[in-house]
């Protein structure tokens, strides 16, 4: 049987970096549409946008094809431009020596990643894309809210 076409538009939101933050995804599948949201009290953008995606995934119940939405270049280069295979490939470090952040967000996105086909699209954050531009006002609401 063929894998599921799922896709998925997804933001973080952080008032100061760390503050409080939230994130949000939206999940589109044969004209249908889900939307999931979280916060945190204190964290960072970049947790935020990771979460993002990795609270997407994490909600699918079986193998598909996923095309995620993202207007973060940490992401998007992440997988596009193989810094993760060589973080890992320097036991999780930068190419200045660094240990990678979120780390823990990153492992629970590649341990999630096993089971899907995941594509990474980056768009431009604040422009022309309605759904992320969407996405990006559910994740300043649960910014907000939680």
């Amino acid at each position: 049987m063929p894998k599921k076409h799922i896709t998925i538009y997804t933001d973080g939101s952080c008032s100061g970096n760390p503050g409080p933050g939230g994130w949000a995804a939206l999940l589109i599948y044969s004209g249908s549409e889900r939307v999931i949201t979280g916060a945190e009290k204190l964290t960072t953008n970049n947790r935020m946008e990771l979460a993002a995606v990795v609270e997407s995934l994490r909600v699918l119940k079986e193998p598909c094809n996923v095309r995620v939405f993202t207007d973060s270049a940490y992401i998007a280069n992440a997988f596009n431009d193989n810094w993760i295979d060589a973080w890992i490939a320097r036991g999780w470090r930068t190419a200045s020596k660094k240990p990678v952040k979120n780390q823990d967000l990153w492992k629970d996105m590649l341990s999630l990643m096993e089971k899907h086909e995941v594509e990474f699209v980056k768009v431009k954050g604040h422009a022309d894309d309605e759904l992320n531009n969407r996405v990006d006002g559910l994740a300043v609401e649960a910014m907000r809210l939680g």
